[in-house]
């Protein structure tokens, strides 16, 4: 499928002019290809051209694009209604998503609130935490711990517990809140555990537990911040001392959930339950924006039970039908699935297939778990070009940093994973 030269470069001229893309400017802008199709793993741009998606739209499309069985929940909810307000109504699709999700988490996460996107859900989670405290005459604990190398999202709570210094946020830092960071997790996920790996979030939560309302980590995987695996025992270690000195545990799924670890939920490698799970991406198979925060009844109940005695946040599109429905439909698909066996698959594959980048010397390191697999190179890499060559090798990545990485969707097969991973040590040899 195409449309005529004429409409596609006029179309990306208005682009290029008028339309601001993520972490764009508007001088001199990289080139944005128009999609006009995606079916698969497939992007068909709209000069005919087609590329697998190795990135699963930021990691959401886990099921590959235009699903059948997506489309038609979407389409039965539509046939009903597209919105209501939460405030004061309830609807199916949100009772029935809430339903499955409460059944997936671990045992005591089940008070849902859905919200708009990733950011917004660590936005809420950071509001739970302080106003449980709150509610337990606590007030002195507002602050967060968080770890270097971590990211969480770009509104402004969820900016203060991103990496400060080598995050995306530096230009903020006179308008967001300070928070304490720990070092990130040197000790590798399949590497045997240093206990002093932790020393240093003790000697925080020791020092400062009186003013420190939860610990924020995105549990053994970094995502935006560094594509970084880290030991599980790390996680479970967290845990114990945020018990130890009266903290909560906040954990960022919203990239690492639903499977793409190899695990359901990334905290399942360390086989502990946060006191709040913020979820999101894939949630709804990448069809619509929609996310949660997920806590106990302890928290809910105190909150409840606070000065204010309600949650203040309530987003004008929360738990919207539409989303709900084809959330709880991705969930079913998930659960109908052999994901555990595709993961590995995956997995299996990528250590296999990116082993080659290790000699080239342009690489500072290759990482793989679970459906995530990364090149680090030890320069900066040229996005503009690299996508350009990946494009015309039939992949789409988007290269951040130092880091071509690719997290493709569940249903990618074997033949257009190699495709993939062999585009991008071409690239890397280029270098």
């Amino acid at each position: 499928m195409s449309v005529a030269p004429d409409d596609w470069v006029a179309g990306a001229d208005f682009d290029r002019m008028h339309l601001w893309h993520p972490y764009a400017s508007m001088q001199d802008p990289a080139p944005a290809y128009p999609v006009v199709a995606a079916q698969g793993v497939r992007l068909t741009l709209a000069d005919g051209r087609t590329v697998i998606d190795g990135m699963a739209s930021w990691w959401a499309v886990i099921h590959g694009y235009n699903h059948p069985l997506l489309n038609a929940a979407l389409a039965g909810q539509l046939d009903q209604f597209a919105h209501v307000m939460f405030g004061g109504l309830t609807h199916a699709a949100a009772v029935g998503l809430g339903r499955r999700l409460v059944a997936l988490t671990p045992t005591g996460l089940d008070r849902v609130f859905f919200a708009d996107s990733g950011s917004v859900a660590i936005e809420v989670a950071l509001k739970m935490a302080v106003q449980y405290w709150q509610a337990r005459d606590r007030p002195c604990k507002h602050r967060f711990v968080a770890l270097a190398g971590g990211y969480h999202g770009d509104t402004l709570g969820a900016m203060s517990v991103s990496d400060p210094v080598t995050g995306m946020h530096q230009l903020y830092a006179d308008m967001i809140p300070r928070q304490m960071f720990a070092p990130r997790p040197a000790c590798r996920f399949g590497e045997t555990w240093q206990p002093a790996d932790a020393d240093a979030l003790e000697h925080l939560l020791a020092r400062h537990h009186g003013e420190i309302a939860a610990v924020v980590l995105e549990p053994v995987v970094q995502g935006a911040g560094g594509m970084w695996f880290y030991h599980p025992e790390y996680v479970r270690t967290a845990r114990a001392l945020c018990d130890r000195y009266d903290v909560l545990l906040i954990a960022d799924e919203i990239a690492t959930g639903l499977g793409r670890t190899g695990r359901f939920w990334a905290c399942d490698h360390a086989g502990v339950r946060p006191d709040i799970l913020c979820i999101g991406k894939a949630l709804t198979g990448g069809y619509m924006s929609l996310a949660a925060a997920i806590t106990t009844e302890a928290v809910a109940g105190a909150i409840g039970q606070g000065g204010a005695g309600r949650l203040m946040h309530g987003p004008t599109f929360m738990a919207n039908p539409l989303a709900c429905a084809v959330a709880a439909a991705s969930l079913d698909l998930l659960a109908a699935s052999a994901w555990p066996a595709r993961i590995a698959a995956l997995e299996e594959q990528l250590r296999v297939e990116l082993a080659p980048a290790r000699s080239v010397g342009a690489v500072a390191d290759v990482r793989v778990l679970g459906g995530i697999g990364v090149v680090e190179t030890r320069k900066p890499v040229d996005v503009r070009r690299v996508t350009g060559q990946l494009v015309e090798a039939g992949v789409w990545l988007r290269p951040f940093g130092r880091l071509l990485y690719l997290m493709p969707p569940y249903v990618m097969t074997a033949d257009d994973l190699s495709q993939v991973t062999s585009a991008m040590v071409e690239v890397v040899c280029g270098l």
